[in-house]
């Protein structure tokens, strides 16, 4: 799988999420086997690039090349300049985001709103791909199969973008207007990759290997872009990967290993947010990760009412060692 110059490991790609794929998180998924991962969607207007939440989405420290990061706004200039800005801070590749379906985003005519505006649409991709073409770095494009179910213009948004010169495409199975609800479909993405040259990534509702090598078959995309399949579970990467490379699955983690990654996550969490707002947006993704764990709900009841880190992941550590006691202790009686 290859976009511009850049090469990578696998087509198993992390998608871009807002309060979801920070720098932790993406970092985590790249060990547990993900081939690329594109950072949370960073607004284009300069007003907002000094705010705290804009500095920790755009703080890459640490993170191996190819950076990608992903822009959002509806002014041709302006993300062009948020181009730019990123790539002084070290993007190597720059996302545009015309897929997010969020309410407060839609509102300002970003994001997958900008489908109605096909003439924007093409002046935004010519801005954003002028103004990156200087560093030499390459410009990807995401977004959904249409507004709604009665304009779907995703062939039409292609074409665009590949006269363009946009390096590679992410196509979400759902239309604005389906937000994340029902099932995805990929009979517009099957149609996509074959009328254009460059890579697609197939994104939408893939939620484990089989799924993976079904999505990639039918549709003939390049690379399957993983998002809330991820959520609670990053090991889903290497899963996907190593079915894809042997047709064979591996094992699912055992409880030791999942105590093992959640503590480490939080670590780099607590350290990346600090006290007061990593305590809090924790539990979140300790949430995710019990959700996959049986019994998990036990622990996730009481975490709420912890408001500091260290007594956060000691909770975490003490309820996974009390689990592992009673399987342990299980496993015994069945062996008498």
């Amino acid at each position: 799988m290859q976009i511009g110059q850049w090469t990578f490991p696998n087509q198993v790609f992390v998608a871009p999420m807002a309060g979801v794929t920070d720098r932790p998180f993406r970092q985590l998924c790249k060990r547990l086997g993900a081939g690329h991962a594109v950072s949370e969607m960073a607004a284009s207007n300069p007003a907002l690039w000094d705010s705290v939440k804009t500095a920790r989405r755009l703080d890459h420290t640490g993170e191996i090349d190819p950076i990608t990061v992903q822009i959002a706004g509806a002014d041709p200039e302006m993300m062009a300049q948020a181009a730019r800005y990123n790539i002084d801070k070290g993007a190597r590749i720059i996302d545009i985001n015309m897929g997010c379906p969020a309410k407060k985003v839609c509102k300002v005519a970003a994001g997958s709103a900008l489908l109605q505006h096909e003439t924007l649409v093409a002046r935004i991709l010519e801005s954003v791909v002028q103004a990156c073409a200087p560093h030499g770095v390459p410009v990807t494009l995401k977004t959904r199969t249409g507004w709604d179910r009665d304009n779907r213009n995703a062939l039409r948004i292609a074409h665009l973008a590949q006269a363009t010169g946009i390096a590679a495409l992410t196509l979400h199975g759902r239309t604005r207007a389906d937000r994340y609800e029902g099932q995805a479909e990929y009979d517009t993405i099957a149609e996509v990759k074959a009328a254009i040259d460059m890579p697609v990534i197939a994104n939408g509702d893939i939620d484990s290997p089989q799924k993976a090598r079904a999505v990639l078959d039918y549709t003939g995309a390049d690379a399957v872009m993983i998002g809330r399949a991820a959520m609670g579970r990053p090991w889903i990467f290497r899963e996907i990967d190593h079915f894809l490379r042997t047709g064979s699955t591996l094992a699912a983690p055992q409880l030791i290993e999942i105590r093992d990654l959640l503590l480490h996550h939080l670590q780099d969490h607590y350290a990346f947010y600090g006290e007061y707002t990593g305590v809090r947006t924790a539990r979140k993704h300790i949430g995710w990760y019990m959700s996959n764990v049986p019994d998990g709900a036990t622990l996730v009841t009481s975490i709420n009412a912890i408001d500091n880190t260290a007594e956060q992941a000691r909770a975490v550590a003490h309820w996974f060692d009390q689990a592992s006691a009673r399987n342990t202790e299980a496993a015994h009686r069945l062996a008498a």
